[in-house]
C-alpha cells in the first residue's frame, strides 16, 4: 500500500498566536521579535509582501515601519507552547502515527486513509475552531513530498489551503514541481541551492 503523510503547519505561527488574543492585528503588517527584541521571526503575510527578511535586525525595519504603520511584537514563548500543545493534541486523534516535528508543525500517517484532501480541510477547520489558529496541509507519499505539498498549499489559492499529491496524475505533479524553486525543497538550504542550480538543477522537479 502506498503510503500517505500529512504535515501540518500553522501558518505564520507567532504572529497568528499573537493575533487570537489580539484580533485588531489581523489583515494588519506584523512582526514577532526575538529575545530583546533582536530581529524578525515571524512576520503576517502583509509584512513579509513589505520586503521584511526573516531573521533580519530590526533596527534596519524602522524606515519600512514608520512607512507602513508595521505592528513590532515581543515574542511570548509561554504563549507559543501553549498554542502548540492545543494544536498537537488536536492531531493527535487524526491519526494513531504522529510526529512532532517542531513547535508548529507535526507530520501524520495517512496511510490507508480514505479522502485525504476532505480529511485534511476537516483538521483545519477543528483546528480553527478550538484554537483561532490557521493551518495547511501536505499530504504526499514521503516526508519531503509532504513538506512540498504543504509549501504549495500555502502558496497556491487553488488548493484552498490542503494540497495532496495523491490526486494529481504523474503529469500534473511534474508540472507543479517545474514551478518550484530547488531552494524551496526541504533540506536545501540556501549553500546547497547555489550548488545544485550551478549544476543545472533549479527546480524540485529537476
Amino acid at each position: 500500500m502506498k503510503r500517505s503523510i500529512a504535515l501540518i503547519d500553522v501558518n505564520n505561527f507567532y504572529v497568528s498566536c499573537e493575533r487570537v488574543f489580539n484580533p485588531k492585528l489581523n489583515n494588519k503588517p506584523v512582526v514577532v521579535l526575538s529575545n530583546n527584541d533582536g530581529c524578525a521571526i515571524s512576520r503576517s503575510n502583509e509584512a513579509k509582501a513589505l520586503g521584511i527578511k526573516m531573521g533580519e535586525p530590526w533596527f534596519k525595519c524602522q524606515e519600512l515601519v514608520r512607512k507602513h504603520k508595521i505592528q513590532g511584537l515581543s515574542s511570548n514563548y509561554a504563549l507559543y507552547a501553549d498554542m502548540s500543545n492545543r494544536v498537537m493534541a488536536i492531531l493527535k486523534d487524526f491519526s494513531p502515527n504522529q510526529e512532532v516535528y517542531s513547535i508548529d508543525e507535526c507530520f501524520l500517517d495517512l496511510t490507508g486513509f480514505k479522502n485525504l484532501a476532505r480529511y485534511g480541510q476537516e483538521m483545519r477547520g477543528r483546528i480553527l475552531q478550538w484554537t483561532g489558529l490557521p493551518v495547511c496541509v501536505g499530504i504526499g507519499a514521503t516526508k519531503t513530498l509532504a513538506k512540498l505539498a504543504n509549501h504549495c498549499a500555502k502558496k497556491m489559492p487553488e488548493f484552498n489551503g490542503v494540497c495532496d499529491f495523491g490526486l494529481l496524475t504523474d503529469d500534473e505533479l511534474n508540472l507543479l514541481l517545474k514551478k518550484i524553486e530547488v531552494g524551496d525543497v526541504w533540506g536545501v538550504g540556501r549553500r546547497l541551492s547555489v550548488k545544485l542550480m550551478a549544476l543545472r538543477i533549479n527546480t524540485a522537479y529537476d
